[in-house]
């Protein structure tokens, strides 16, 4: 888990009980996006054209890599379904970042490689401890997704990885007209949780690993957050630089889940509620 000194909470903070709903990213926090894109991009990387600088790279380099791509997209086609963006960043990741060019690859091979990469979100596996701190969760909270995905994708994910998890509603991009970290994906989230729950902004508690995406605006828009700080995560922008700039503010820290899953059963043992 990260070492840096933690930021001044954006929104004082309180009992992890007093709130009424969590809100996930889900894609990077729970399903591990990162191992799954890194994976999916070993087809490219290998080739013998393809940039030497990254054959050898970290699989945090290649996924910030990846993720600069994807981040690109989703500023200049905001309603672009999220398996199509894929597929185009793939193609782009293979020529512009990696190099590689029709010599490279078959007549044909990248487009079939990157439709394949779009349509493969159901293959994408969640962290060890994800489904296991969701059923705990779900005993304290209602709980509810903010995710950069489209609907079929996640109709997917939640049929195959993640089938034993409850939600109470799906707030996805495609529903929306954004990707994050655009604020209005986040007064979606308001209004959504208003008036399918009668939950106020003040009441909901945002779960995220990516500090780019979520946690940044979730302080500009003054929403209590709770880093999930994954060891070795690549994406969610320059750590560092979002500490030392003051972009986030989120009140909690923890290195999984499953670690924030037990804070919360800590705190109801303790008050009488476990």
């Amino acid at each position: 888990m990260s070492t840096l000194p933690l930021p001044t909470p954006t929104v004082s903070k309180r009992p992890l009980l007093s709130y009424k709903i969590l809100t996930f990213d889900i894609y990077g926090t729970l399903i591990d996006w990162e191992g799954s894109i890194v994976s999916a991009l070993d087809p490219l990387i290998s080739r013998p054209g393809a940039s030497h600088a990254l054959k050898t790279a970290e699989r945090t380099t290649l996924a910030g890599k990846f993720n600069d791509v994807e981040g690109r997209l989703q500023r200049e086609q905001p309603g672009l379904k999220y398996n199509e963006l894929l597929s185009q960043g793939y193609e782009i990741f293979a020529r512009e970042t990696l190099g590689l060019g029709e010599d490279d690859l078959g007549s044909g091979e990248l487009l079939r490689l990157a439709q394949d990469f779009g349509n493969g979100i159901e293959r994408w596996q969640p962290f060890p401890d994800t489904v296991d701190a969701m059923k705990r969760l779900k005993k304290y909270f209602r709980l509810a997704p903010l995710s950069n995905v489209d609907n079929n994708s996640f109709s997917q994910t939640l049929a195959g990885p993640l089938k034993d998890v409850e939600f109470d509603a799906i707030y996805t991009a495609e529903d929306i007209g954004s990707y994050k970290p655009d604020l209005r994906n986040f007064e979606y989230l308001f209004q959504h949780i208003k008036k399918d729950f009668g939950i106020e902004k003040d009441q909901d508690l945002h779960v995220a690993q990516s500090l780019f995406h979520d946690h940044a605006p979730a302080k500009s828009i003054g929403l209590s957050s709770v880093w999930i700080c994954r060891k070795g995560a690549g994406m969610g922008g320059d750590t560092e630089a979002l500490h030392r700039e003051g972009q986030v503010g989120y009140g909690w820290r923890f290195g999984t889940l499953g670690d924030f899953a037990d804070a919360v059963e800590e705190e109801a043992k303790a008050s009488g509620r476990a």
